[in-house]
Parts: structure tokens; C-alpha cells; sequence
């Protein structure tokens, strides 16, 4: 008899990655798609782009139409609260594509990709900003994470947003001098930062391209800038404190504990705000481990099903390895 079969979705802002596996963690085919996340179109277009993912998975790797699956783990960005994630669970198991199905937020499956252990938090720092826990005895950790509204401060689009503000208030005389100024603006090369503010206002220059300026944030704090540095130490106390807070709902703040840092900000390791988030980790939950993701998320999203095919720790390493080099290629 063969293994059953279940499908990983990693589905996020910018792309959706699709992996067929089976209970032994042989991966069977893998597709790659498009933003899925439910906050960006809607449930009934989730639904649509998932089930043309997974039928086109489904073909790849030759399972017949009328073959089941035995599980779907579905992890979206923009699961973000109990609500939405019941919506979720009720449209995935309407769309029928397995005998049992799990649905929750991206960042769970970035966790599970990047430790084995039961005690994990997660911060993922990329466009957006998130965090995750969970514990050995099964309790979770989360945010809402829909934005300033509730609270969240950074992500890659926030901090664009705010070395254009500096830049902008430096130029004119109303914040201190900073060199984002320059930097900007030979960035768009434009003469000044007001012009590139209105030409983003006009859409002369497409607003996406403010988005450009993470990197240019962190260049200039790393050449010595004090204002962009300031930015970038204060990103750095989020992403701790997001640790921490979870740390203490889920008991672990002083016990061992994996920290996962993913998303581009943090995997990128910007030594400035690398080591100050070790140096607050250090102080705020003292025997945690940071671990960067060196996985893709949707490796966690298939690790989770086989935990709960109880398959054995040879199939997960052989999952983690088949998707690694298939990644790589």
C-alpha cells in the first residue's frame, strides 16, 4: 500500500509555493504561484488560485483525478485572526482537496521550517512584520498583526516608508540632517527628496519603488548615519520585544527556547540590527537561540502534515532535503 499523500501551501504576499509529499517525505512535485494572501484578494480568489495550484501540483506528479489526499496544511499570510481563520478552514474544506485539512497563518510554517523543537517562536520580518510561539505543551502565541492599528511597528515597507520621512524632514529643516537625503535621492536621481515625494504623489515614480529604500536605510546606517541608525536600533527593539512578549505567554522566558528570525530584513543579517537584536535576546529572554531560516517556509508547511501523519524523523529529514536542493536548482 502506498504512503498517503498530503499538500503544503506556503502562500504569502508576494508568491505561493505548492509541494506534494508523502507520509515517507518523498516530495512528489512542487509548483510556484502567485500572491495568494486572502487580505490582498479576498477568500473566494484564495480559494481559486489555491485549487488551480494544487491541480496543477495534482498533474505534475501524475496522481490520478480521482486519487484522495490525506491532508491539505494551508498557511497563508493574512490568517491573522481566530475569524479568519475559521473562514478559511470552512472554504478549504468546501474546496474538498483532502480528507482532513489544517488552515493558519504563514508564520507557523516559517517556524516549523526553521526548528524541530517543541519550544519556537518566530518573528518574520520581510514586507510586513509578525511573531509566533508555541510550547511543549501545546499553547500557542500570537499578534493580530494587522498593522499600526494593533500595534506593529516595522517590517520593509514601514521602514522605506519612514527613511523617506526622515529624509524628507532633514532636507526642509524640520528633523536633524541626516545623509538619506543623498542617498535618496541619488537613489531616484532626482535633485532633491521633496521632488521624489512628489513625483511618488503625481505617480511619475511608481510607489512600489519606495519599497527600494530598505536596503538604502541600511547602507546609510552601516556608513555611520545617527538618524538612520536610530531607525534601524528601534527595529531591533521590536523584533526583541516581539520575542519576549511571546516568551512570557508561553512560559519560556527563561527556559531554552528557538528563536526563528525570517523574512528578508532578517535574513539578510544587517549586522547592526543582527547583533542588536542577539544583544536583546541576550537580556530579555536569556537562554533563547536565535536560528535564521535557511529554508524555505514552505518546508515547515510540510513537516507540519507529517507530524501529523506521525511519520518518523527520517521521512521529515528526507522532506527537508528533497525541498532544500529542489530550491537550489
Amino acid at each position: 500500500m502506498s504512503a498517503p499523500i498530503l499538500v503544503a501551501v506556503d502562500g504569502g504576499n508576494s508568491k505561493t509555493d505548492v509541494v506534494l509529499a508523502d507520509a515517507d517525505g518523498a516530495v512528489l512535485a512542487s509548483v510556484r504561484g502567485p500572491a495568494s494572501s486572502p487580505h490582498l484578494i479576498g477568500v473566494p480568489a484564495t480559494i481559486t488560485l489555491l485549487d488551480d495550484l494544487i491541480r496543477q501540483v495534482r498533474a505534475q506528479a501524475g496522481l490520478p483525478a480521482d486519487l484522495p489526499l490525506e491532508r491539505a496544511e494551508i498557511y497563508l499570510a493574512g490568517a491573522d485572526l481566530p475569524i479568519e481563520v475559521e473562514i478559511l478552514m470552512s472554504a478549504v474544506g468546501d474546496a474538498g482537496w483532502a480528507s482532513r485539512h489544517r488552515v493558519d497563518n504563514d508564520t507557523f510554517a516559517l517556524m516549523r521550517a526553521g526548528t524541530d523543537a517543541a519550544d519556537a517562536i518566530a518573528v518574520v520580518c520581510g514586507a510586513g512584520i509578525n511573531c509566533v510561539g508555541r510550547n511543549e505543551a501545546g499553547a500557542a502565541a500570537r499578534f493580530p498583526a494587522l498593522g499600526m492599528v494593533t500595534g506593529d511597528w516595522g517590517g520593509g515597507h514601514h521602514l522605506a516608508t519612514l527613511a523617506l520621512w526622515h529624509a524628507a524632514r532633514g532636507e526642509d529643516g524640520r528633523g536633524p540632517g541626516t545623509a538619506l537625503v543623498e542617498a535618496i535621492t541619488e537613489h531616484f536621481g532626482l535633485p532633491t527628496v521633496e521632488e521624489v515625494g512628489v513625483a511618488l504623489h503625481l505617480g511619475e515614480v511608481s510607489s512600489d519603488r519606495v519599497n527600494e529604500l530598505t536596503p538604502v536605510l541600511f547602507q546609510t546606517a552601516a556608513a555611520g548615519d545617527a538618524v538612520a541608525a536610530c531607525v534601524v536600533r528601534r527595529q531591533a527593539t521590536e523584533i526583541v520585544a516581539l520575542a519576549s512578549v511571546a516568551a512570557g505567554r508561553l512560559g519560556l522566558r527563561n527556559r531554552p527556547v528557538d528563536v526563528v528570525l525570517g523574512g528578508g530584513v532578517l535574513t539578510a543579517q544587517h549586522p547592526q540590527l543582527h547583533e542588536a537584536i542577539l544583544a536583546g535576546l541576550a537580556e530579555e529572554v536569556p537562554r533563547a537561540r536565535a536560528r535564521i531560516l535557511e529554508e524555505p517556509p514552505v518546508t515547515g508547511a510540510v513537516l507540519l502534515g507529517l507530524d501529523a501523519l506521525g511519520s518518523a524523523g527520517k521521512a521529515k529529514a528526507a522532506a527537508r532535503h528533497s525541498i532544500l536542493n529542489s530550491r537550489s536548482r
